[in-house]
C-alpha cells in the first residue's frame, strides 16, 4: 500500500531546497534592511522567515530519516548543513529521533526523543513537589515558549554521557556548536549585534516554539494511544497515536506536510512531498484520529495518560471519572 511512494525524488528535493532557501534567505535580507527603519520594520517579516525556517527543519527531519535524497551521504551532508541554522546536531538528533519512531506509545519505553508524559497513577503518587515540577512542566507557558528557548539555546548545546562510549554524540554536539559559534560570530562581525538580536535569534526562536507545538499536538491528543510493552502495536501506535492534523493548504506546506503525522509514523521513509498523496490515495489510511486547527488548541491543557478512560486528560480532568 506504502511502497510507491516509498522512493526519494532528487527533482522534487532540489525545487523544495530552492523554493523555501532562497524566499528564506530573501526574508533575512529583508529583515537586515528592516532594521535601518527600525527594530518594529525588521521584525514585521519575523513569522513568515520562522515558518521557512520550520519548513527547512522538515528537509533536515526528512535527511535524518533518509527520505529527502536517494543517497545516505547527501542526506546527512544537507542534514548537518540545516542543523546549523535550525540549531539542532543533526546526528544525535537523528539517532533519538529513530527511538521516539521505535517506541512512540509505549508506556514502558518513554523518555527518548519525546516529551515526558506521566499517567494519573504516576502523577499520584509523585510527592507534592514532584506533582508542582511536573505542572510546571506541561505549563503552556514553559512548554511552548520558554522551554523550546532553553532546548535549542542550551540543552542540544550541552553533550552529556561518558565521551568515550558516546563519542558520536558527542562529536556532533560539538561540532554542531562550532559551526554555530562561527556563523554567529561572522553575522556580527560583518553587520554587527542588531542582525542576530532582532532577525536571526527571534527567527529561530519563534520556528523553535511552532516546531515544539507541532511535535506536541502530533502525540498529544486527547484519544491518543498508549500501550504497556506486552500490548503495544507499532500499526497501532503509528495509525492511532499520531494524529491527522489537518492544516490549511499554506501550514501544510509551511511545514512540511508532517500534519499526515500517522502516515509518517508509519513509513517514515516517505518523503514529506509524498506524504499527503499517500494518505489520499488509501481510505485505510484516513481512519486516524483527524485534529483541525481549532482542535489542537484544546490540546494544550492535555498533561496525562488516564489507563481507566484509555485518554489523555487535564490536571484538573484527572478527577472526573
Amino acid at each position: 500500500m506504502i511502497a510507491p511512494y516509498l522512493q526519494p525524488s532528487p527533482r522534487r528535493a532540489a525545487v523544495q531546497l530552492v523554493n523555501t532557501g532562497l524566499p528564506f534567505l530573501a526574508v533575512m535580507a529583508a529583515m537586515l534592511v528592516g532594521l535601518h527603519y527600525g527594530i518594529l520594520a525588521a521584525l514585521v517579516l519575523l513569522p513568515v522567515g520562522a515558518m521557512l525556517l520550520v519548513r527547512l527543519f522538515m528537509f533536515q527531519h526528512d535527511c535524518g530519516h533518509g527520505s529527502f535524497f536517494r543517497s545516505r551521504s547527501a542526506n546527512d551532508l544537507l542534514g548537518r548543513i540545516l542543523g546549523v541554522v535550525t540549531l539542532t546536531p543533526y546526528s544525535y538528533w537523528r539517532d533519538a529521533h529513530a527511538s521516539h519512531h521505535a517506541t512512540t506509545g509505549n508506556l514502558d519505553r518513554r523518555g527518548i526523543g519525546d516529551l515526558t508524559t506521566l499517567t494519573v497513577a504516576e502523577y499520584a503518587a509523585r510527592s507534592p513537589l514532584r506533582r508542582f515540577c511536573y505542572r510546571l512542566y506541561r505549563h503552556p507557558l514553559l512548554l511552548f515558549c520558554l522551554g523550546p528557548i532553553w532546548m535549542f539555546l542550551i540543552w542540544q548545546r550541552i553533550p552529556t554521557g561518558n565521551p568515550r562510549h558516546n563519542w558520536r554524540n558527542w562529536l556532533s554536539i560539538v561540532g554542531t556548536d562550532a559551526a554555530i559559534a562561527v556563523m554567529f560570530a561572522t553575522l556580527l562581525l560583518t553587520f554587527g549585534v542588531a542582525p542576530v538580536l532582532f532577525s536571526l535569534l527571534p527567527v529561530m526562536m519563534l520556528g523553535a516554539m511552532v516546531g515544539v507545538w507541532l511535535f506536541f499536538v502530533q502525540h498529544q491528543f486527547e484519544n491518543a494511544y498508549w500501550e504497556p510493552r506486552a500490548r503495544w502495536d507499532f500499526q497501532a501506535a503509528a495509525l492511532e497515536g499520531a494524529s491527522f492534523y489537518d492544516l490549511p493548504p499554506i501550514l501544510n506546506w509551511l511545514t512540511g506536510n508532517i500534519g499526515f503525522h500517522h502516515v509518517h509514523h508509519l513509513a517514515s521513509r516517505i518523503p514529506n512531498y509524498r506524504l499527503r498523496e499517500c494518505h489520499r490515495s488509501n481510505p485505510a489510511l484516513q481512519v486516524a484520529p483527524r485534529l483541525t486547527l481549532r482542535d489542537s488548541l484544546k490540546c494544550a491543557r492535555l498533561a496525562l495518560w488516564d489507563a481507566d478512560r484509555r485518554k489523555m486528560v487535564s490536571f484538573a480532568g484527572q478527577a472526573e471519572k
